[in-house]
């Protein structure tokens, strides 16, 4: 089978990469054609597009980049045209993903949508489009199926890919030496959000006086976060600025500041406690704000409908405040409490073997 895989973010090429892994064991003629990254080309060479090209966020951002955007339809269309393929998995990436889901359903190929994009939160009209232009949505949150399932969608809830990726990690960050305390930076995974949340982190610690070490995202350069970190009297050193992974930066740290994304729910995952924070351009923000009706912005605080984890959001993002709740959970009961919210999330999500039942769910939607 041919399969054309779009991905347009870190977190949909971790995804992508375990997907991919799992296809080709259930389809020895497996043949792919993807836009992603680095963990996507270790299974199927090289990206038609990397995912270091694509990454606009925010609804200003997305403006000014418009003609960009608009060459890589062009380039997307072309290729899959050219490529014939089976289906067309659309990871995440909402804004690319659901236009190539109304075109690829057209054309009459069939389309599997996995991470569906969050149109329980705003904008709730896409969700025919979702219905109309899908074969098989596959959702990573739990409440997710009811909710698609109202609209009478073909959808699965397969279980969370994170499980699979943070389990061979979980046991090694418990057991880790943590004598000095670490404090992990997750600044994000693309230029933007690094700049707005970088310097904030940097000039905590320097407050704080511990410890710490910048997760580094693989598609941004050493000599970006170089910049920042002499901005605010630091000097880049491989101990302050790891490229590991973020999964061995927790593992040997005792707290986390994370940026809120997929990174706050591994975060969980290994057992770190965190603060989630936050900071948008200020007109990204007030539209999203008219638009996104919701309690919480962590992943983990969403799956469970609680408040486990401290959420700072664009105002209250400061140096601060974040060194005043840092200085009231990193210790204690409440770091206790947010551990004991952890693991009730890990049994929320299910069961591990996620990768695995959507390659199977997809092998279905093509018999």
């Amino acid at each position: 089978m041919k399969y054309y895989i779009i991905a347009g973010e870190a977190s949909g090429d971790l995804h992508g990469a375990n997907l991919i892994a799992a296809l080709q064991r259930k389809d020895a003629n497996a043949d792919f054609r993807f836009w992603g990254g680095d963990n996507m080309s270790k299974y199927a060479g090289k990206p038609v597009t990397h995912i270091r090209e694509m990454a606009f966020m925010g609804f200003a951002e997305v403006i000014m980049n418009i003609g960009t955007i608009l060459t890589f339809f062009k380039r997307a269309k072309k290729d899959i045209a050219a490529f014939h393929p089976d289906v067309l998995i659309l990871i995440d990436y909402p804004g690319f993903n659901l236009r190539m889901a109304e075109w690829g359903k057209r054309r009459g190929i069939k389309v599997v949508y996995y991470i569906v994009p969050q149109v329980w939160a705003w904008h709730k009209s896409r969700v025919l489009k979702l219905k109309k232009f899908t074969d098989l949505l596959i959702p990573v949150l739990p409440f997710e199926e009811m909710f698609f399932k109202k609209y009478q969608c073909h959808v699965k809830y397969l279980g969370h890919p994170l499980l699979d990726e943070t389990e061979p990690f979980l046991e090694k960050t418990k057991h880790a030496s943590k004598d000095v305390e670490l404090l992990a930076l997750l600044p994000g995974s693309r230029k933007q959000e690094i700049k707005a949340m970088l310097p904030v982190f940097l000039e905590t610690v320097k407050a704080l006086g511990v410890q710490f070490v910048i997760a580094a995202a693989p598609s941004i350069t050493d000599a970006f976060y170089e910049e920042i970190m002499r901005d605010h009297g630091f000097l880049a050193g491989s101990e302050i600025l790891c490229r590991t992974g973020t999964y061995e930066v927790l593992q040997k740290s005792s707290f986390a500041f994370v940026t809120s994304g997929t990174a706050t729910l591994e975060t969980a995952l290994l057992g770190v406690p965190q603060i989630v924070c936050y900071k948008a351009n200020r007109i990204s923000y007030y539209i999203a704000r008219m638009l996104v009706d919701l309690k919480y912005i962590s992943l983990v605080n969403l799956i469970m409908d609680s408040p486990v984890v401290k959420e700072l959001i664009q105002n209250d993002f400061n140096t601060q405040n974040l060194k005043s709740v840092y200085r009231a959970l990193h210790h204690g009961e409440a770091a206790d409490e947010m551990k004991a919210g952890y693991e009730k999330l890990r049994l929320k999500l299910g069961g591990k073997g996620a990768s695995e039942r959507v390659a199977e769910a997809i092998m279905q939607v093509l018999d």
